[in-house]
């Protein structure tokens, strides 16, 4: 069999990256020294000389990133210019150690069906007129380490961390030089006004470097998510070309000598899918950014394709699909009816067990109708931890025992497909209440090492549910008889960033939720606040109550459940002098908490800690709940 050029492999390649950009976002993975420090390298090491000497080191981080789910893989090649390797007395070296960064990349990627990135730095020298480097000198070097990538089986050139445009331009030029059609990322980085170090501003810098013939223009490392989003923002305005954006984990800050770079995986999602939102078609990471950044990365970005497919309308050519009108609120469920006529409701939350046994929840769900609870509440693996399926205890309370249940579905197991079944088998079964929410991701519980799917987030899942209700499934083809779901979403008070908390909950309510259910409540100032900003997309709201059971049960819900509890009443649970006496407390400020709430929401959720349930018929007597026996 004859082999295909190596030529006309990269011109498939590059062809296969530049019409990917132009439909969707590509992965890139992120920083290759925080990792290498990590594995005990020593800064005064040449990192781009391992390609050679520990090949296994290099091609095992490139698999780490690899199965995190990047799509863009960069050789170990960022200081590998004559200039930088003679600091270690490696300068004939520079065809050696970038060859070997290549060809260790694209053996590590023959598995996966990704790109291999040639990373070139800057020389780290000034060049004129700066300083005694000139432009010839400068070029000729770039040509040199470009020459070597190339050869070693790069699909495309990844010149990063300029901040001088005219030494960018010298390095752009050497790409050309080598090989005309290889697709060249140009990076600049930048300060926290958006401006590269020699002071050209995004404004300035972008058609520049439009000019000079790069097939994508972008941003990394030097600062944090916000920064780099408001000047890939301003960039966008400047260009019509692919963007790029690589941040750093946030600021350094030193801990113990050590710099560390404290952006968690979650908050660097949140933020990769703000760029793709602003035009970037190439996101990962830079110093800081580790696979576990990358794995949550991937699945924040494959939320918002999922997304996308599940909101998007039909186009002026395709014909509408027939959809089933949405049966009203008051006929789908008891549950239903009392939020339509606006009644106050009550729910008391019981978790499935860890094993197989339910008689403690099944009793526990008579003994809370028995005092007159509208629903029961079951969450979907709290925490990320292992349980009993929620639907099918969801579905026992409701044969035997004859009370509503209201059903916490999660975007965390399930990807679109599964998410789609498991609706309609709980349609077909008689469940009616749902409780959408995204999910705790499996780091939070006893199986850190355990997969997250999150193909959509609560917003996604309420489209799904919303688009069942009409009569159409995922892919917006007729199903028959709509579902008859009421669909509820969480709601969190008393979150830091209350703009993003709004923001959330406004697309919640346009995807179709009809109801919320907030975190448990200890703050009324908080609650009130949060109420005054959704006037305009009020929905009913039914608010969490917590009793408590010990003041580390409030310093947990505090410090990590993200749930506001303030000073004083930490203080009043710390004054309880025994165990009895802190539970008694606990359930005085639930009381109280619910006689507030009731003149501001529309029901309450009654969480039973540990299983008692008598402490959640204990708070609700504060309604005039007369008590039965105790079970």
């Amino acid at each position: 069999m004859q082999k295909r050029p190596a030529s006309c492999i990269l011109k498939r390649m590059s062809n296969d990256l530049l019409a990917r950009l132009k439909k969707s976002a590509v992965l890139c993975d992120g920083a290759m020294g925080t990792l290498l420090y990590a594995k005990g390298i020593f800064i005064n090491r040449s990192y781009d000389e391992l390609n050679v000497s520990q090949p296994d080191l290099i091609r095992g981080i490139h698999h780490e990133y690899l199965q995190s789910g990047a799509e863009i893989i960069e050789t170990n090649t960022f200081g590998g210019n004559s200039f930088r390797l003679a600091r270690h007395s490696m300068a004939s070296q520079v065809r050696e150690i970038n060859f070997a960064g290549a060809r260790l990349a694209r053996e590590a990627a023959k598995s996966f069906d990704v790109w291999v990135a040639g990373s070139v730095g800057p020389l780290g020298v000034r060049i004129e007129p700066l300083g005694k480097t000139s432009f010839e000198e400068a070029r000729t070097a770039f040509r040199e380490q470009i020459a070597a990538l190339i050869e070693g089986g790069v699909d495309l050139l990844m010149l990063e961390t300029f901040g001088y445009l005219e030494e960018l331009h010298q390095a752009i030029l050497a790409a050309r030089d080598v090989n005309s059609k290889i697709p060249v990322v140009a990076h600049v980085t930048i300060d926290e006004d958006g401006n590269c170090l020699d002071g050209s501003t995004p404004e300035t810098f972008t058609p520049r470097l439009e000019e000079w013939g790069v097939d994508v223009i972008g941003c990394n490392c030097s600062v944090g998510p916000v920064a780099m989003l408001d000047a890939v923002e301003r960039m966008r305005t400047a260009t019509s070309l692919p963007l790029s954006a690589q941040p750093n984990a946030g600021m350094p800050r030193s801990v113990e000598g050590r710099n560390i770079y404290l952006c968690s995986p979650e908050y660097m999602a949140s933020y990769a899918r703000k760029f793709v939102a602003a035009g970037v078609r190439i996101v990962g990471g830079c110093c800081g950014t580790t696979p576990d950044h990358i794995r949550v990365m991937k699945s924040a970005l494959r939320i918002g394709d999922a997304r996308a497919k599940v909101t998007a309308a039909p186009t002026a050519t395709q014909a509408r699909p027939a959809t089933t009108s949405i049966i009203a609120l008051e006929n789908r469920s008891r549950l239903g009816a009392k939020l339509a006529s606006g009644e106050f409701l009550t729910m008391v939350e019981i978790v499935p067990p860890k094993g197989t046994d339910i008689r403690k929840e099944i009793e526990g769900a008579r003994f809370v109708k028995s005092v007159g609870v509208d629903g029961i509440n079951v969450p979907d693996s709290p925490r990320a931890s292992a349980r009993m399926s929620n639907q099918a205890l969801s579905l026992l309370i409701q044969q035997e025992v004859g009370i509503e249940a209201i059903l916490h579905y999660t975007c965390r197991d399930r990807n679109v497909l599964g998410i789609q079944s498991d609706l309609l088998g709980a349609a077909a079964t008689g469940i009616r209440n749902l409780i959408c929410i995204t999910g705790d991701p499996p780091k939070m519980g006893s199986y850190p090492d355990a997969t997250a799917v999150f193909d959509v987030d609560a917003i996604g899942l309420v489209n799904i549910v919303h688009n069942l209700n009409r009569g159409l499934d995922i892919g917006g083809n007729p199903i028959g008889t709509g579902t008859t779901f009421v669909i509820g979403v969480g709601a969190n008070p008393g979150l830091s960033d209350m703009d993003e908390e709004i923001r959330r909950f406004e697309y919640k309510v346009q995807a179709g939720a009809e109801y919320a259910v907030t975190q448990p409540v200890f703050d009324l100032g908080l609650l009130e606040s949060f109420l005054r900003r959704i006037e305009h997309c009020r929905i009913p709201v039914v608010a969490g109550i917590w009793p408590l059971v010990s003041v580390r049960n409030a310093e947990f819900m505090k410090n990590e459940l993200r749930v506001s509890v303030p000073d004083s009443i930490l203080e009043r649970m710390a004054a309880a002098k025994t165990p009895e006496g802190a539970r008694e407390e606990g359930v005085a400020i639930a009381r109280e908490m619910l006689v507030a709430v009731r003149e501001m929401a529309q029901g309450a959720q009654i969480s039973a800690p540990m299983g008692r349930y008598s402490l959640a018929v204990d708070v609700l007597e504060a309604l005039g709940t007369s008590r039965p026996a105790s079970v």
